[in-house]
């Protein structure tokens, strides 16, 4: 390993984050690039803080390289989000991928992944999804079993971060990504986990510490610089308010369902564009409506996902007017933060790499699309932090530098 790469979101970045890049150090990697997920998260919202202070943080901790994971990709499902990340490092000229697991054994993680790429995982999820299984991730688990019985190997997708670990196995795999994938032990809390443990907390546990009584509560679990950029933000006004956040989405999407609806929305099946619809009209809150979205065939993840897709036009391949088509993967790589003495390795990068998004944009059809799609994304949220701020702000924010 020389040039390891970090697909991440850092929402916020904490100690168990700074901990895995002095991990990918030690693990012989001269220089860390990290691909962060870029205006939102995987749960269908704004990150509680912007990229100046993410990235600032990662760059303290000892990243040389950040690039934008842009919205549409940074807000999908686990398969999504992993073939987009990795392809952006390989792009960057990684030579590997490094990641958190509950279970770090790297070789059945890689077995696990090519199981879920094989035609007998694939003929066998058609058929559980067919015989009515409750969900899709329990569809998922029983065809990993029916496929290799006895292997153990659909048990690894129990827990989220094996999960999205077997995602990125199958993504190098599939892709033929130029990539080798390590495994590292999830320190501390589990996902989601409100508990802290010791130094480390989860993301989910420090945003909730956050909104009650902002960035103090963190000290423990943060590193020190990065906890000075979290009170500059706070005195600041410059993280995501929920009420604004609340308010912003419902009003497109009521902007949206007075205009034609949402057939051709990214995500949509089974009719799930009318319920949708449906559901709206009674929603005043974004909790009601991710409450009466949510069933045990369509989980909550997924339908925050489908209302933030709604709010921002992003479309299915081929979808209509009014919506915004999008290329499978990102089509460049936006650099959002290096230090000075890594940026020589941008010269090596299979994809058009620059700090500037304009100019990234006018590099074709699929680059002006996810541009877009990025600044629909960033608009949002800037108009949902607690000091809104106007449209645009994408095209001059400042590209750090250390």
């Amino acid at each position: 390993m020389k040039f390891a790469g970090i697909i991440a979101e850092y929402d916020p970045f904490h100690n168990g984050h700074a901990w895995q890049i002095a991990a990918a150090r030690q693990l012989g990697a001269g220089h860390v690039a990290v691909v962060l997920s870029c205006g939102l998260t995987q749960r269908g919202a704004p990150p509680l803080l912007g990229e100046a202070e993410r990235v600032r943080a990662a760059l303290d901790a000892g990243a040389d390289l950040v690039f934008a994971l842009p919205a549409p990709w940074a807000m999908s499902g686990a398969e999504s989000f992993a073939r987009a990340g990795a392809s952006l490092l390989a792009a960057a000229g990684c030579d590997a991928l490094v990641f958190g697991a509950e279970d770090p054994d790297t070789a059945r993680l890689q077995a696990a992944g090519r199981l879920l790429a094989s035609p007998a995982y694939r003929a066998a999820l058609k058929e559980q999804l067919a015989g009515g299984a409750r969900s899709f991730a329990a569809a998922r688990q029983a065809a990993a079993a029916q496929a290799a019985p006895h292997s153990g190997l659909a048990a690894l997708l129990e827990q989220p971060n094996n999960n999205l670990a077997v995602e990125y196995c199958k993504a190098i795999h599939e892709l033929g990504l130029p990539l080798a994938p390590f495994a590292l032990p999830r320190q501390g809390a589990l996902h989601n986990d409100a508990r802290a443990a010791g130094r480390y907390a989860s993301a989910s546990a420090l945003r909730e510490l956050w909104r009650q009584s902002g960035p103090e509560p963190l000290a423990p679990y943060v590193p020190p610089a990065a906890l000075a950029l979290y009170r500059r933000a706070w005195a600041g006004g410059q993280y995501t308010a929920p009420a604004r956040l609340e308010t912003a989405v419902l009003s497109r999407l009521r902007a949206r369902a007075a205009l034609g609806g949402f057939a051709g929305v990214r995500g949509a099946s089974e009719g799930l564009e009318q319920r949708l619809a449906s559901c709206l009209r009674q929603a005043v809150t974004l909790e009601g409506l991710w409450d009466a979205l949510t069933t045990v065939r369509y989980p909550r993840a997924r339908m925050r996902r489908l209302v933030m897709d709604a709010a921002l036009g992003y479309g299915a391949p081929g979808a209509g007017p009014g919506w915004l088509a999008l290329p499978a993967l990102p089509p460049y790589l936006h650099l959002l933060g290096a230090r000075r003495g890594a940026l020589p390795l941008l010269a090596k990068a299979s994809l058009p790499a620059s700090a500037s998004l304009a100019r990234l944009a006018r590099t074709g059809p699929d680059a002006a699309r996810a541009a877009a799609a990025q600044t629909a994304a960033d608009d949002l949220a800037a108009l949902c932090r607690a000091a809104p701020g106007p449209m645009g702000e994408r095209y001059a924010a400042p590209f750090i530098k250390l």
